[in-house]
């Protein structure tokens, strides 16, 4: 009888976990547009700032809110099947950045992403997402990209996490820990038409240091990465950045979306025109070579620099002997709907993937080389740092 009764208890009091679990899941699969996510690690996985050279090395560019861009990138490089489910094995892939801003499917891409990264680690593989500016400046309450199909999905995540919290204070046990995430955030915005003041107030509630989507998917985000001989990062780097030290920054960001800081301004290299989200100096018009190869040189091991923000209207490119490949194509339709593509380095090379249908036809026509994957395989051209044409066998 006595072991009955404490059977009961032990029940009874993992009741308000099992509860609060559900809920959880039922609201992340009413956000997300229908995802499962695999369950987390039981604790978070330190935050990279060096991995070494992988077998396979995936670069994905800016994804700006558009969920069917990003399903199409993903599944040019064999990454996930028809189901959105990762298919990659043990690759190691890298978003650069910005996920947020240009279009109304931000917070459905944060999903995706965090499904593949768990469903990645299940299978031998890494998926990392990086910081972009948007990331930075949303956290910040700067929402001047968002649009009007973003405000309202971030209402729509409003509504569902408030009436996932209504649920968790009806059991008691829950009660202490549930916080309204509005509280402290202001009613009205300058500037603003009436009718987006909500909207902004979820985006304010979700997305400010500490707030619950920065916190669940941004405090594990990177800002500067070293896979092998390739270092990543979404706008450029500066000596100055290496010498204050790449995981110092790291830490340091990640606290920052923790609300460790106490504000919501990031740290200044993440804050004007030379910042590491904002530098434009090895991506915008003719790259300072020089300048790229002393901060390359700084860096035991490392010879290239990968990065995003910068449109590059012809498709990736490398400059300066490939010591700077852009990544970032306005794949988004609100960056003008550019053709999906994403860099693949391995033994072979480097190379580009792209579902560009000309590079297919010329396929079709010219090469012969039997089973293709979706999509074309491009090899960057040491001499002049245009793509030239390659097969890519499945």
């Amino acid at each position: 009888m006595e072991f009955e009764k404490q059977n009961s208890n032990t029940f009874c009091n993992q009741i308000p976990n099992f509860l609060s679990s559900f809920i959880d899941t039922f609201v992340d699969f009413s956000v997300s547009g229908g995802l499962f996510l695999p369950p987390p690690p039981s604790s978070p996985p330190p935050i990279p700032t060096r991995l070494p050279s992988p077998s396979r090395l995936i670069a994905i560019g800016d994804l700006h809110g558009d969920l069917k861009k990003s399903k199409e990138a993903l599944s040019i490089a064999g990454l996930i099947d028809s189901s959105g489910n990762y298919t990659g094995g043990s690759a190691t892939v890298v978003q650069i950045g910005d996920v947020l801003d240009r279009g109304g499917d931000e917070i459905k891409i944060l999903y995706l992403l965090e499904k593949l990264k768990r469903q990645a680690a299940i299978h031998g593989g890494n998926f990392i997402t990086m910081n972009g500016n948007h990331e930075i400046m949303n956290a910040e309450g700067d929402f001047r990209f968002a649009t009007k199909n973003g405000v309202e999905e971030f209402k729509v995540w409003l509504e569902w996490f408030r009436q996932g919290n209504k649920m968790k204070n009806l059991c008691k046990g829950l009660e202490e820990t549930v916080v309204d995430p509005l509280e402290n955030v202001h009613v009205a915005f300058r500037g603003v038409r009436e009718e987006f003041h909500d909207g902004f107030r979820a985006r304010v509630a979700a997305l400010r240091p500490n707030g619950p989507i920065s916190k669940r998917f941004f405090t594990q985000n990177v800002t500067v990465l070293v896979v092998g001989d390739s270092i990543f990062v979404h706008g450029g780097l500066l000596k100055e950045h290496v010498d204050y030290g790449l995981e110092k920054i790291n830490g340091e960001v990640s606290d920052w979306y923790k609300g460790l800081f106490g504000n919501r301004f990031s740290p200044p290299y993440c804050r004007g025109r030379n910042a590491l989200v904002w530098l434009r100096k090895f991506s915008d018009g003719n790259c300072d070579c020089s300048s790229l190869e002393h901060v390359l040189s700084t860096i035991p091991g490392v010879k290239r620099m990968i990065m995003g923000h910068t449109i590059q209207k012809e498709g990736i490119n490398g400059v300066c002997e490939n010591k700077a490949i852009r990544i970032d194509v306005g794949m988004s339709k609100g960056c003008g709907g550019g053709l999906p593509e994403v860099l693949e380095i391995d033994r072979y090379g480097v190379r580009i993937l792209t579902s560009n249908p000309l590079y297919n036809q010329m396929n079709k026509e010219n090469v012969d080389i039997g089973k293709v994957e979706e999509g074309f395989g491009l090899l960057l051209n040491n001499q002049d740092g245009r793509p030239r044409q390659v097969e890519v066998k499945a």
